[in-house]
């Protein structure tokens, strides 16, 4: 067995093995998030609703507050 069959052999294996490996980094990632939104969902839902009114949002914001935590449910960026 030459030492260029080998070589060759070897990155045609590392190929799919990345690809695997990607498909389950994107995986991970998306259970991740996910797990997060409903963490937050959660922790939102166990608020009072003077709470909820105190930083900005109301019980029908919630999914959407979970789920695009970067964008203001009203348009309107807070100045911290």
């Amino acid at each position: 067995m030459s030492i260029i069959y080998v070589e060759a052999f070897l990155r045609q294996s590392a190929a799919p093995r990345r690809r695997v490996s990607n498909i389950f980094r994107r995986y991970w990632v998306a259970f991740r998030d996910r797990r997060n939104r409903r963490r937050l969902q959660i922790t939102l839902w166990n608020l009072s609703d003077r709470e909820l009114i105190d930083i900005g949002t109301t019980r029908g914001e919630i999914d959407y507050v979970a789920s695009n935590r970067d964008a203001d449910p009203r348009g309107i960026r807070s100045v911290v």
